[in-house]
């Protein structure tokens, strides 16, 4: 999986020496097309683990890959991390301007996800906020002794609110829902309710702050803990790419909300980053 990782990102970087003033033209007729709306509250289809409120244009495929290693605390015999790492490969695509799906598969419990998301209504100079509807599946397809049938899988749902403030400024909320057919323990309530809260603040043209931040309102194990992260976007022309600090190791809902068991206060932090490429797949472009 090391190996694999390694290649995309040759082939990313590859990619990027003819594809940067591709996705810049796309981004900017996006916007033209868009004119009078608020555009780029946050400037991918996700803020860090979780998902943002934009979608992407109808005819429009983006390939993410994301990474996770393992936490910096592991010191030098494991390389501050690096030695360790999961990976998420996801496609998306836009069926429409406003309706996105899409599929992902993570080496962590071996996941597979699919997901559709709809932007319900967007921030304008006549409505103050952007709204955006998600649903996903998830299933676990590692072999693991008593783990059958429906307790492989879990359902979530989200409604994502979000507002830019300024040319600097974005914030989001998230009121999330998650049904987890099987849990790790008897304190961990099956159904799951947690509140996203993330944001982004623009420092430079090309280079923004993110956080993110998961508190679960239900009731969970002491083993468990919020999700929070905190990285930086750099947009390079042809990608996106964003680099983040997390506690969290899984990178679907089921897992980075509900199953992070390292403390990101107590220097249990993982190093990650998720790196974007967009293609578009409309035929008249």
């Amino acid at each position: 999986m090391k190996k694999i990782s390694v290649i995309l990102l040759v082939t990313f970087l590859g990619f990027s020496a003819f594809a940067q003033d591709e996705l810049m033209e796309l981004l900017e007729s996006e916007e033209a097309k868009d004119k009078g709306y608020v555009s780029a509250t946050f400037k991918g289809t996700r803020v860090i683990n979780g998902h943002s409120v934009e979608t992407r244009s109808n005819g429009v495929l983006e390939f993410i890959i994301s990474h996770r290693f393992g936490t910096l605390d592991s010191g030098y015999d494991g390389f501050y991390g690096l030695d360790f790492s999961t990976i998420r490969l996801g496609l998306e695509y836009g069926v429409t301007d406003n309706l996105n799906v899409g599929i992902g598969r993570a080496s962590f419990d071996k996941v597979v996800d699919v997901f559709a998301k709809y932007r319900l209504v967007r921030q304008s100079s006549e409505f103050p906020v952007s709204a955006t509807l998600f649903s996903s599946f998830a299933r676990k397809t590692v072999e693991q002794i008593g783990l059958n049938g429906i307790d492989r899988n879990t359902y979530t749902a989200q409604l994502l609110f979000a507002r830019k403030f300024n040319s600097n400024f974005s914030f989001q909320v998230a009121p999330t829902i998650i049904q987890r057919n099987l849990v790790a323990s008897d304190q961990d309530d099956n159904l799951l309710i947690a509140i996203g809260l993330g944001g982004r603040y623009k420092v430079s043209n090309r280079i923004a702050i993110v956080s993110e931040y998961y508190p679960v309102l239900t009731d969970k194990s002491a083993q468990f803990q919020n999700s929070f992260a905190l990285g930086v976007d750099i947009e390079t022309g042809g990608h996106v790419f964003q680099l983040h600090f997390t506690n969290a190791v899984q990178m679907n809902e089921r897992g980075f909300i509900g199953e992070t068991s390292d403390d990101f206060w107590d220097g249990e932090i993982h190093y990650g980053f998720n790196i974007t490429r967009v293609f578009d797949l409309r035929p008249n472009k």
